[in-house]
């Protein structure tokens, strides 16, 4: 045998070096082709099996959007993240998860946007956090009590003609710069006083929901809250109008997510949407560019039930914890941790 030769065994060596890191896993997914986006809008082919409000994922842009339209042939997907990244052509995959937030208590505090993510500078939100999903069914008629219990504005004028209950929801109207947003401020900063050892009432965990506002009002919402030592048992939700038009409008659906899992843990909790028409214009861009026939003054024809399905999810819940439990559509993380009213 020639010395050039090649054995046996070197044969076998060099296989079983080259098929060693051979994996033989396939990983399965459902994926599409962005066939339009530009504005925080895409539409994508080949998602057939998509549900609404599921997440879709766009891999190789680090991005993620939310199935809005489902259509015969095609799904529309709003963005959130680098919008401007996803283009023709793109793949899409499904991911099989509803549009969710993280709450946690350790939230309590932060200024967060509408995903959960701090924008404080204070560095991670630490703890563990509960998966909740942005749209969920009000409570049903039997897992509601009446509302008994006041909510002190710390405003006289209010608390003596026209008193607020906790589980109702109250509507404030007025022009601009007629002091809406300090109305909400200063009954934020009023529950201070629920928080105290020496009072008889329950604690009230304040969410404040900032939706289309300029970055200065927030931050002067967020200084006034600390100079007055609200912010402990607050959290506040920016989705500015220099943010993507899909995130102002989940924002108020995160608002309500913070305030259901203080409620649902038997605590009580006051949302505050400042304000929901800049919510009503963010839905309206969006509709528009997913090509929904517009109504009057070019909103959409379901405008009003976008705000009546957010708001009935308020209540004051029943005071049986075992009913409680079985409540509608209650998220499976809240299932062992539900409190009745």
């Amino acid at each position: 045998m020639s010395n050039g030769s090649i054995r046996p065994d070197e044969v076998t060596d060099i296989l079983r070096r080259e098929l060693g890191g051979f994996e033989t896993e396939a990983e399965e997914y459902e994926a599409g082709t962005v066939l339009q986006a530009g504005d925080g809008i895409a539409t994508l082919y080949g998602l057939s099996n998509a549900q609404a409000s599921e997440l879709v994922e766009f891999p190789e842009q680090n991005v993620e959007g939310m199935v809005l339209n489902l259509e015969e042939d095609s799904v529309g997907v709003i963005l959130f993240g680098d919008v401007d990244a996803v283009s023709e052509g793109d793949e899409a995959r499904r991911t099989g998860r509803i549009a969710s937030v993280g709450v946690s208590e350790n939230m309590l505090g932060r200024v967060i946007d509408p995903l959960g993510r701090p924008l404080d500078g204070q560095g991670p939100i630490e703890g563990d956090e509960m998966l909740l999903p942005l749209e969920r069914k009000a409570p049903g008629v039997i897992y509601r009590e009446p509302v008994e219990n006041p909510l002190q504005t710390g405003i006289k004028a209010i608390d003596s003609t026209i008193p607020i209950g906790r589980g109702q929801r109250e509507l404030i109207v007025g022009d601009r710069q007629t002091g809406k947003t300090a109305l909400q401020v200063d009954t934020i900063i009023n529950q201070k006083k629920t928080h105290r050892d020496e009072t008889d009432e329950d604690p009230v965990y304040c969410v404040y929901v900032a939706v289309g506002q300029k970055d200065s009002t927030v931050a002067q919402v967020q200084r006034d809250l600390e100079r007055n030592g609200a912010m402990e048992h607050t959290v506040i939700i920016n989705a500015s109008a220099s943010m993507p038009t899909p995130l102002q409008y989940i924002a108020p659906f995160a608002g309500a997510c913070i305030g259901e899992y203080f409620r649902d843990t038997g605590r009580d909790s006051l949302v505050c949407f400042d304000d929901l028409s800049k919510q009503a214009v963010a839905y309206r861009e969006i509709s528009l560019l997913l090509r929904r026939p517009p109504g009057r003054e070019a909103y959409p024809g379901d405008i009003f039930y976008l705000h009546s399905r957010l708001l009935e999810r308020a209540a004051k819940i029943i005071n049986d914890d075992e009913v409680a439990s079985q409540m509608n559509n209650l998220p499976e993380p809240l299932q062992d941790e539900v409190e009745g009213g």
